[in-house]
Order: C-alpha cells, then structure tokens, then sequence
C-alpha cells in the first residue's frame, strides 16, 4: 500500500468519525413561556429541564416579562431563531402573536410544540405555522370545575368572576367554562360582576375591593388564575370577609399554602411542571422522527383543597410545584 493510498484511507477514516461525532450531538430544544417571575411558568421551566434530562437533549429556556404582552415575547421568539434550535416549544401569549416567528420556524423545518393550548391550528396553519402538537389542560373545563366545586360549598349568592388578560384563549375559555357550567349545578348563583384582573395579584385585589364595596353580600368569587385568587383573598381578609368562598385555577405554591391555612377554598390545579416535562419530551420524540395522536394532548387537571392535601393520596399530587 503507498503512502499515498494510506493517507487517503486515514483522511477519510477521520472524515467518517467526526461526520458520526457531529450527527451524535445532542439535539437543542428551545423553551418559550409567558413569565418566569409567575410561580406558574417557573414550574413549567423546571418540567421542561428536567424533560431534557430524561430526554437526552439540551434546553434552553426564555420568557416575556409579563403574560400579557406580545411584542416582547415575539422579539424573543426571533432571537431564538438565531442561535442553534432543533425544535421550539412554545406558550404564546395570545393565539397570533408569535405566528410571524414561527413562520419562519416552519420554513427552516423546525419543529414547533404549543404548551397550554394557546395556537389554534387552523390559525396557525393559515398564517403558515406548522404547529405539531399542542400541550395542556382543558382551559374551559378547569373553568367547570371551578364552578362544580364552587357549588359544593355554596348555592345561593352572588358571585364575582376575575378574568385573566382580555383577548388571550386561556382567560376566554376558562371564564367561559364557569359561565358555562355555574347555572346547571347552582342555579342561586348569580354572577354580578366578570371583571379583568389581568392575571395580577394586586389588580385583582383592588378590583375585588370595588364589587365588595358595591355589593357586601358577595357570597363567592372565582378567579381564573392563582395569583388573581390570591388579591382577591387579601382584599376579602382586608375587609373582614373571611367568609368568602374563592376559588382559583392553577396550583401553585402559594395557593396550596393558602389552601392549607384556610384562606384559599381551592385551586384547579393545572400542573404546568407536566407541560414543560412533557412539552420537551414530546419534542424530544418528534426529532427523533415520532408522531404523537391526537393533535391535542392533555394533562389532568386536579381540583385541590384542604381535604386532597392533606389524604395526598391522589397520584398526580407528585406533579404540584
């Protein structure tokens, strides 16, 4: 063999090693939520790494600063394009916001994942978005079971409903839901007041203090989010009405905490640990050349009270961040 034909052989030896070390990377899965500063999505940060891990890919996580706005969270979207990204999974703001972005995602053939049910497919598909699966709970029907549990506790009465942000799927559909289901299983409970809240704390409390102070004998209030069921529970304490029953959505720390002192009736626990951890396997998979039936894919939702927390007995207990 000349030495020529040796080299020739080595040179192509190595070619093939690093062609079969490149193609071996791990692949980078890019994560999208709303705001990391609500305890919500930073739950679901923390599903998507550990999805990673289990997964065997890397993530990187970004976020908006609030749950409300797009423009910022459209920018971050772009800038997402511009670094190494295999697949992106997604929790968008409103159902149109991101679609420029993610337009172009389509185009360079990433994979694209909806979390907490936010795109709507045929939207989407319109604008040129290629959304492969979507992740979440049953917005309305965490709404229901708002109402459901409501109606267990009290049949008479008048109700305030906090709505989350005006114009995002997740505050229509879960007001929705309660409005929805609260006649069928209460009929003496009468909703006087569906105000925004805008998902914030301390805008839900000044608005629960303007319908307490209009109406004192409000019997009850839901509140499409946790944070906005936690206002509500300041300003209900604040004007000596520990009697309320409240109601929220989601399971976070703090309305557990609430929960199990006795402030908070109950949550509609939505595990968003499970829409991050899943959200990154899935994407996981669809690298990997899986498909996943039906398009819609959802995560339980668990209704949380004192009662629940302290049996713990319930599986998908494990899951509560």
């Amino acid at each position: 063999m000349t030495a020529c034909l040796r080299r020739g052989m080595l040179a192509a030896l190595l070619l093939g090693t690093l062609s079969t070390a490149a193609w071996a990377q791990p692949k980078t899965v890019g994560v999208l939520l709303k705001n990391v500063s609500n305890p919500f999505w930073d739950a679901a940060a923390q599903g998507a790494k550990d999805g990673a891990k289990a997964a065997g890919v890397n993530v990187y996580v970004l976020s908006s600063q609030s749950d409300a706005d797009v423009g910022p969270q459209l920018d971050i979207c772009n800038t997402m394009l511009e670094r190494k990204t295999d697949a992106l999974v997604v929790a968008a703001v409103n159902p149109t916001g991101l679609l420029p972005c993610l337009a172009q995602a389509t185009k360079r053939g990433i994979p694209i994942l909806d979390i907490d049910s936010n795109l709507v497919q045929d939207i989407a598909e319109k604008a040129g978005v290629n959304v492969a699966n979507s992740i979440g709970s049953d917005n309305r029907q965490a709404g229901a079971q708002g109402a459901k549990y409501m109606a267990g506790k009290i049949q008479k009465g008048k109700v305030l409903l906090l709505e989350g942000a005006p114009g995002t799927l997740t505050a229509i559909d879960r007001a929705a839901g309660f409005k929805d289901e609260l006649p069928k299983v209460a009929p003496g409970l009468h909703i006087v007041a569906s105000l925004t809240g805008n998902w914030e704390r301390d805008k839900a409390a000044n608005v629960t203090n303007d319908v307490l102070t209009a109406n004192p004998d409000l019997a009850a209030i839901f509140a499409s989010n946790d944070q906005m069921g936690l206002g509500a529970v300041e300003a209900a304490r604040a004007a000596g009405r520990s009697d309320l029953i409240i109601v929220s959505v989601d399971g976070i720390p703090d309305a557990v905490a609430a929960i199990k002192e006795g402030r908070l009736a109950a949550s509609v626990a939505q595990l968003p640990y499970l829409f991050g951890y899943r959200g990154v396997e899935t994407a996981a998979g669809l690298l990997a050349g899986k498909t996943y039936h039906p398009w819609k894919l959802v995560i339980p939702l668990v209704v949380l009270d004192k009662a629940v927390l302290e049996k713990g007995t319930d599986p998908m207990l494990k899951y509560v961040r």
